[in-house]
């Protein structure tokens, strides 16, 4: 194991050692942020470092020198917006990531450009075009209409509960094809 491997593992053992620094009496006042604020006051007992009150951050807590800064897989993170911020960078020691204002096809072309270059890239997604969504969206067809079987029991759900009273009589039954014949049975 290289020395860089091992200050990673301590940067890592150190980090879950770490507590987490709130600002004091944020979890008294919702008005008082959860981020890191030094208590100023004469008589604060966080700021004397009195045992039993929440922890100051302090030099001790820090990572190895070395690897400050680093990504977790040992790489130097660079940000890259355009395709002239790959000039100048190592493979072997960077690692980009795209910046998230870059468009579909910007992006693709970097990405290509980095493959080629042999970079390793943390965010290479693609977003999708919006014609594809659209063509998703018209696959899924939705129904036009109920089944008979569901209105006829909500409405007599509707009856039962009586908030059909006063309202005009809803025909359950299909109306039949020929109007003659209906008419000829009433006679």
């Amino acid at each position: 194991m290289d020395e860089k491997t091992r200050l990673l593992r301590v940067r890592e053992k150190i980090k879950s050692k770490r507590p987490k620094f709130v600002r004091y009496e944020s979890w008294r006042y919702i008005r008082v942020k959860e981020s890191w604020r030094k208590p100023r006051g004469i008589d604060s007992k966080v700021r004397e470092k009195v045992k039993g009150w929440i922890k100051m951050p302090s030099v001790g807590y820090r990572g190895p020198r070395d690897v400050r800064g680093l990504h977790p897989s040992g790489y130097v993170e660079v940000l890259i917006h355009n395709l002239n911020e790959l000039e100048g960078l190592d493979p072997n020691t960077h690692i980009l990531r795209l910046s998230h204002t870059l468009g579909a096809k910007k992006r693709i072309t970097i990405i290509d450009k980095a493959k080629e270059l042999g970079f390793k890239i943390i965010n290479p997604f693609i977003p999708e075009k919006p014609e594809e969504k659209w063509e998703k969206l018209e696959e899924i067809e939705a129904p036009t209409s109920y089944p008979e079987e569901l209105e006829k029991e909500y409405v007599k759900e509707l009856e039962e509960k009586g908030e059909l009273e006063g309202l005009e009589e809803l025909e359950l039954e299909e109306e039949p094809e020929d109007e003659g014949k209906q008419e000829g049975k009433s006679e």
